[in-house]
């Protein structure tokens, strides 16, 4: 499975690749992708009783008269609506020569209920937003209902952001070429595509891997070969130790949610460290993980010289405040201070709110010589709270503000939602898109949390840990469905680990 993401530029330096290259010239890209549409048309859409194929003056209108000419060479009774003309001597007016249907103006769009619509006018392309004849093509389309086959992507839905410009088609199908784009995953853009195809035209693999491409959908071909198997004569703590810090005795049951999430997740050994006022009430609840007092940085000290844990997780359920705040610069400069073996800290929830009003101080012990790795999970909000430049900049789509603020920060950030993107600083960045409206429940980001501690405890690169747990987080979600609560998704993750593990040994 391919899981690059092209932006537009990227797709459009891809083309040029390809036709350099060889043996295809654009027109024979041209060809080939028109030829994928009008497969999908024929394979899906055998009953309607016609195809409107609505054509746009750039390639995306050129692939458009492909399908038009080859539908029509099928059989298929075939109305072409066109806005505006090829630039002469381009594929497109070449395809346009070929295809010998009448051209009716689009802005006479006209359809009955019962037929499909070919929306070939703008792709993924598209900067400004749809108007005019457009905008009214899309409103006849839905009025009537009709069934949309996109060749790329929607129009009016941005490739680069997923934004709706102006107005969208809602496709029930999307056909496009070589890889997805961003605009396919992000919302709302994401909603707009229906069933997304993508589809061979001739763009080799070598081509893409010349662009280097930096944005992926997240997925086990993200990160399986690094995912955790344990060795035949592992013991506990070569699996890693992961430790989440609890609030008060009212907010205890996060920070469990947390150590039992990490402990699923594979690390061997979990500790909570609890203010000493609240040990009895999570003592109570513990069993096979373990407790520790920690009130103090002295304590953590202490922790941290005695066990060595591997990674922690600070914020759910904790409060907001100087304590988190002091806990958190304590471990990101630990690794300058000495050899402790911390690998990683998630800061989640009240731990990313405690920085609210001196962001800057995380981020420079962020930055230090030697500090763990910073894993960030914020939501919109929380976002906000500590990038508010970044977040009230409308020109920026949601990946471009995950990379911004993950470079700003120097840390994993995983920007939550539905369509949760997590970026590094080096500019990597995956758009999730098996998320499942379940998760949305209290305690759910608890989880979390817990299953990037625990991943990064038994030593899997942080931007990859982040996404694996994104990804297993939200499919144990899916699997569950309707009635999901917080406690349920720790042991759900149990049967995706199991087929992730089986599916890392097979491939090693």
């Amino acid at each position: 499975m391919h899981n690059e993401l092209l932006s537009p530029a990227e797709m459009a330096e891809a083309d040029r690749l390809a036709i350099a290259e060889g043996p295809l010239d654009g027109y024979g890209l041209m060809r080939r992708a028109g030829a994928a549409v009008a497969a999908v048309v024929l394979a899906r859409y055998p009953a309607a009783t016609r195809v409107h194929v609505l054509c746009g003056p750039g390639n995306n209108g050129g692939d458009g008269y492909v399908v038009a000419r080859l539908l029509q060479e099928s059989g298929v009774d075939v109305a072409m609506w066109v806005s505006g003309e090829p630039r002469t001597g381009s594929d497109a007016a070449l395809a346009a020569t070929e295809c010998r249907l009448e051209r009716r103006p689009l802005s006479a769009f006209a359809a009955d209920p019962g037929s499909l619509v070919v929306d070939a006018l703008y792709g993924a392309g598209l900067s400004k937003p749809l108007s005019g004849d457009a905008t009214r093509a899309v409103q006849v389309s839905t009025h009537l209902g009709l069934p949309v086959v996109a060749v790329d992507l929607p129009s009016g839905v941005s490739g680069e952001s997923g934004d709706i410009l102006g107005s969208a088609f809602r496709a029930a199908t999307t056909v496009t070429f070589a890889r997805k784009k961003p605009g396919h995953l992000l919302l709302p853009g994401r909603e707009q595509c229906g069933e997304i195809v993508v589809a061979d035209i001739g763009i080799g693999d070598e081509v893409i891997a010349r662009i280097a491409p930096r944005t992926f959908e997240n997925g086990p071909a993200l990160w399986l070969a690094t995912f955790p198997v344990p060795a035949v004569d592992a013991h506990k703590y070569r699996r890693g130790h992961a430790s989440v810090f609890s609030g008060g005795p009212s907010a205890t049951g996060a920070a469990r949610l947390s150590a039992l999430a990490a402990a699923r997740s594979g690390a061997g050994a979990v500790t909570v460290l609890s203010p000493a006022n609240a040990m009895q009430v999570n003592a109570a609840h513990l069993t096979s993980i373990m407790l520790r007092k920690a009130d103090t940085a002295a304590d953590l000290g202490a922790f941290l010289t005695d066990r060595r844990p591997s990674s922690f997780v600070l914020g759910p359920g904790f409060g907001v405040g100087e304590k988190a705040r002091d806990f958190a610069l304590a471990l990101l400069g630990a690794g300058q201070a000495r050899n402790t073996g911390v690998e990683g800290l998630v800061l989640d929830a009240d731990g990313i709110t405690s920085f609210r009003d001196e962001p800057e101080i995380l981020f420079q012990a962020a930055r230090g010589s030697g500090a763990p790795a910073l894993v960030m999970t914020p939501h919109e909000g929380e976002l906000g709270r500590l990038f508010p430049d970044i977040a009230e900049d409308e020109a920026l789509s949601k990946l471009a503000k995950a990379r911004a603020a993950a470079a700003r920060a120097n840390a994993i950030v995983i920007y939550k939602g539905a369509d949760t993107v997590i970026a590094a600083p080096d500019g990597r960045a995956a758009i999730n898109s098996n998320g499942a409206p379940w998760l949305a429940t209290a305690g759910s980001g608890d989880v979390l949390a817990g299953i990037i501690a625990g991943l990064l405890a038994q030593g899997m690169p942080a931007f990859k840990a982040a996404s694996a747990a994104v990804w297993v987080h939200a499919e144990a979600g899916s699997r569950f469905g309707p009635g999901l609560i917080a406690e349920d998704l720790p042991l759900v993750v149990v049967p995706v680990l199991r087929e992730l593990v089986e599916s890392g040994m097979a491939a090693r």
